[in-house]
């Protein structure tokens, strides 16, 4: 930019600009990131108990290629089926228990199930945590356990969402 100066005595004097390159910082923070849909990991296991299913396909979504490794991909959904099947036959067994029992406890029996569960909820958050901090979150994906409406009826089920993670402006100085 090109300033004429009518003499030397103002060289020295120091003007300020106009807001032009904050108008262009601002515009630059609301700039729309593209961010692809997230990748929904249905459960596809036979049985479901308070909609958590007992495993989940390690079929490769060709939604991912270029993202990460077939092999890492089976690997980490592997892990969370072997949490799954690890904890879910106790579940199934304390509610039938829970079940027989019902109409003598008044729903009382089922309060192990649904602690149980919950544990299992937790246990799988975790590790797919670990699996994020791990790999993924330098691959610039995000994966969690979700709570989702069927497509088929009206109740819930958990689901495995990958997300994109947003990639931000390496152009602007930290």
């Amino acid at each position: 930019m090109s300033v004429l100066l009518p003499n030397m005595a103002d060289f020295d004097t120091i003007y300020e600009l106009e807001d032009e390159e904050d108008e262009r910082v601002v515009s630059e923070e609301h700039l729309p990131r593209y961010c692809p849909e997230p990748v929904v990991m249905r459960g596809a296991g036979h049985i479901t108990v308070f909609g958590l299913s007992n495993r989940f396909d390690t079929e490769f979504p060709s939604v991912l290629t270029g993202k990460v490794a077939p092999e890492e991909f089976k690997t980490s959904v592997s892990r969370v089926n072997a949490c799954l099947k690890k904890n879910l036959p106790v579940n199934v067994k304390w509610l039938l228990c829970g079940c027989l029992c019902c109409c003598c406890t008044v729903g009382c029996s089922l309060w192990p199930v649904i602690c149980l569960n919950k544990r299992t909820r937790r246990s799988i958050q975790k590790l797919l945590e670990w699996e994020n901090n791990r790999l993924y979150h330098k691959l610039g994906l995000h994966w969690k356990l979700s709570k989702r409406k069927c497509e088929s009826s009206n109740m819930m089920e958990y689901v495995i969402l990958i997300e994109f993670l947003p990639k931000y402006p390496i152009f602007r100085p930290d």
